[in-house]
């Protein structure tokens, strides 16, 4: 079946539609909407989305907080290194999951220095099952030390990877409030706090999950075959309050809108699960792709993904992968912005899976 070759998801985009920095003003990002029920596509701004939404809608956003999670220093025995945190919070043993880049093997028992006085000695202890390290950080506060010596983590397409003072406002959500990711939940970049209470005044609802994202959510799919592909795990959570909305909603009818891939992905892995419980943190691994139902929304607000990225497999379970990978032709011919930085799409219209 084409939907579940990896090729079948492959596009070709200029390379100067790669958007390096946001625009100064979030809303004025370009939208393009499209109407599962008519089939239509519409090309207009995102300070214009209150148009284009279902009438009092419930708008589901991820208020994951990035944490400045990598750090530039040496191997103790010479040489440069860097360390890229995963979780803030430690395993049973006090042990924190991380990358870890440097030339030659790393081993358990390798050490490391960071800090402008080498104040942080990381040391290797074993490797996960998720092919990351997990480290001892030797009595040091992790983070703090972040917040103060620590990289935001903005992704190798925008400007290789590197990272300036700019990027800790610019890759950050403007509700963004529990810290623990390693990536923005880009599709919420576009709001502004004016924003969010101008749609609260019309009379949309606003409802949050927590779901840390982690580098899987980009992890490269390698297989031939989707199915083939292995998520990394990931952390979310639903308080009571929102969870109640949420609900609520779904009992009288009113139109989910996920704000983000990340928001659907906890959203559909909540109800999926027969024994969640909100105000409880829970690990998903759920990866969506053409062919598996999607029961928990009725729109969604996303960017433009990578090509034969697990994102945009995700958003062609809504529609189909030929339509959208139409309505990424039709973006790249309206010369759109493309992945984190860049412009936004509305799907409305969905129904639930039975």
């Amino acid at each position: 079946m084409q939907d579940l070759q990896l090729k079948s998801y492959a596009y070709q985009l200029p390379p100067d539609l790669v958007a390096k920095r946001p625009l100064g003003q979030r809303d004025q990002a370009r939208l393009l909407v499209y109407d599962s029920t008519t089939q239509q596509s519409t090309h207009t701004y995102f300070h214009q989305l209150s148009h284009h939404l279902p009438a009092k809608c419930l708008l589901v956003f991820n208020n994951t907080k990035v944490f400045p999670c990598r750090l530039q220093g040496k191997k103790k025995s010479g040489g440069q290194a860097e360390l890229f945190v995963l979780n803030l919070v430690p395993d049973s043993e006090g042990l924190y999951e991380c990358l870890m880049g440097s030339n030659g093997r790393k081993d358990p028992g390798d050490q490391f220095l960071f800090g402008p006085n080498c104040e942080l000695l990381v040391t290797i202890v074993k490797r996960s099952e998720n092919e990351t390290y997990l480290v001892n950080f030797d009595g040091v506060e992790i983070t703090p030390f972040l917040q103060s010596q620590g990289q935001v983590p903005i992704p190798p397409y925008i400007r290789g990877g590197i990272s300036d003072g700019q990027d800790r406002d610019d890759y950050q959500t403007v509700y963004a409030q529990h810290l623990g990711a390693t990536a923005a939940p880009t599709a919420g970049l576009h709001f502004t706090a004016a924003g969010l209470e101008e749609l609260r005044l019309q009379g949309h609802q606003q409802a949050f999950v927590t779901l840390h994202v982690g580098p899987g959510t980009f992890r490269p799919v390698t297989s031939d075959n989707i199915q083939e592909h292995k998520m990394h795990s990931e952390s979310f959570f639903i308080a009571q309050d929102s969870w109640n909305k949420i609900q609520l909603a779904r009992a009288n009818g009113t139109p989910i809108i996920a704000v983000g891939t990340t928001s659907l992905r906890a959203l559909e892995s909540a109800h999926r699960s027969p024994l969640f419980m909100p105000d409880k943190s829970y690990a998903t691994k759920i990866f969506l792709y053409p062919g598996q139902p999607i029961c928990s929304i009725n729109g969604l607000i996303t960017n433009f993904h990578l090509p034969q990225s697990t994102l945009l497999m995700l958003v062609s379970a809504l529609v189909g992968r030929e339509k959208i990978l139409s309505l990424y032709q039709e973006a790249i011919g309206q010369r759109y912005r493309f992945f984190s930085y860049g412009d936004a799409m509305l799907v409305t219209g969905l129904s639930y899976a039975k």
